[in-house]
């Protein structure tokens, strides 16, 4: 009978562990770090934990990103009941700024073949001594943040401080001699099969991991993510903001079309989030906005070229000067060629059309009847009723009789009695 009962047990945990493999959930983490990047991030150790996943694998492959969101990632990552495991892949990718952060929190950190992490000096906008200070500050705090990380972690601590002092990046190889990492996989199924039967610390308990062979489950992106992810891409926001504004100019120059100006509204409102997520330049944004006042007196008041042509050259220096240089984000040159140029024949386009506008014969109004041509309907002695512009009018003779069915032009308008003077047949 024990027998029987050793046998029964036997086959429910083997038939119980065919059913339940172990799982983990996978997040790339790609581009640069934002608001989308922690939602992502938050909702997918969220769904691990939920789901009772065995870990979370974050695969890295960022330039850095904004210091806030990072922030609320490592808390995120800190305070995770399952484990989080981050491996910059694939060969070739970096882990900078940011991201160096992010990975030095994480449970597990494994790299593969010629990557790099590290180089997380936080960037200020200007120069000065004033702006010196302040950077010293946000260096200061920035280095006890990463130390803070890399001693619960239990990595190296003095890399950690080198990466904000001095920038300084290594290689996969490196970073294992300097215990900044775990190990180096060559691809995430050696990744699993090596960090197998590790232990990982996680609020005070020691818990085994268990990821050979683990059913992998790709966390889908939100269709608002996947959105936010597209507006968040440097050259979307860029283009984004461009078309916002020659919206806006397009309606302040014709008032009463609404679509450029509901068009241009949306736009910059989604550019200036896109870009909110971005290492922006503040003087290269002031430049782009400083190109399109110019641009704006152009096609409100010609000066004929003064104003587009400073408006342009502006224009390409903000473009150029956008994003911060150290960031690595930068828009290419070819796009800001493009755009400059379609700017440009976009301001000629406003112009021309204000000009063509202005030439165009008034037909409202006083003067929209001044000129018209039309038919007597009832004999003018002096007055009486003609035919113009299909509606039938009171009017007046300018010239004496004018019998009915006589052709007349209009020369003047009193209220809504019309002078009017026979044409003769030179006229017709």
């Amino acid at each position: 009978m024990k027998k029987i009962f050793l046998l029964l047990f036997f086959l429910i945990v083997s038939i119980t562990k065919f059913s339940f493999p172990n799982t983990g959930y996978v997040l790339k983490v790609e581009g640069a770090i934002g608001p989308v990047t922690y939602y992502q991030i938050k909702n997918v150790i969220s769904l691990g934990e939920k789901n009772k996943a065995d870990f979370v694998l974050l695969i890295l492959d960022t330039p850095g990103g904004l210091l806030s969101s990072t922030r609320k990632i490592v808390q995120e990552i800190l305070s995770s009941n399952i484990p989080v495991i981050c491996f910059v892949y694939p060969s070739g990718a970096q882990c900078a700024s940011a991201g160096t952060f992010i990975a030095l929190s994480s449970h597990i950190l494994s790299m593969a073949p010629a990557t790099n992490i590290g180089a997380a000096h936080p960037v200020t906008l200007t120069g000065g001594e004033t702006e010196s200070k302040m950077e010293e500050k946000i260096v200061n705090d920035t280095v006890s943040f990463i130390k803070t990380i890399a001693r619960h972690r239990n990595r190296n601590e003095k890399w950690a401080e080198k990466a904000v002092r001095e920038s300084i990046s290594s290689t996969e190889e490196e970073a294992l001699k300097e215990k900044v990492i775990d190990l180096i996989a060559k691809d995430v199924n050696e990744l699993l099969e090596r960090i197998d039967g590790m232990t990982v610390n996680i609020k005070d308990k020691e818990i085994i991991l268990h990821t050979k062979n683990a059913e992998l489950k790709e966390a889908k992106a939100e269709f608002k993510d996947k959105i936010l992810q597209f507006i968040s891409d440097p050259t979307i926001s860029y283009l984004l903001l461009i078309i916002g504004i020659w919206g806006i100019i397009f309606e302040l120059s014709h008032p009463g079309f609404g679509i450029p100006g509901i068009v241009g509204t949306i736009a910059l409102i989604l550019a200036f989030f896109g870009l909110h997520t971005l290492p922006i330049n503040l003087a290269g944004l002031i430049l782009i906005m400083l190109s399109f006042i110019f641009f704006a007196i152009e096609a409100l008041t010609p000066t004929f070229g003064i104003f587009i042509t400073s408006g342009i050259i502006t224009f390409i220096l903000g473009s150029l000067m956008l994003f911060r240089e150290s960031s690595g984000i930068k828009i290419p040159l070819s796009t800001v060629s493009y755009v400059s140029i379609l700017t440009g024949s976009f301001i000629w386009f406003v112009i021309w059309f204000a000009w063509k506008t202005k030439r165009k014969k008034v037909i409202t109004g006083k003067e929209g009847l001044i000129g018209e041509k039309g038919r007597v309907i009832e004999e003018l002695n002096p007055e009486g009723m003609v035919f113009i512009h299909g509606e039938y009018w009171k009017a007046k003779s300018k010239s004496g009789l004018i019998e009915k069915d006589k052709k007349i032009k209009v020369v003047d308008v009193e209220g809504l009695l019309l002078i009017v003077e026979e044409m003769n047949n030179e006229k017709e």
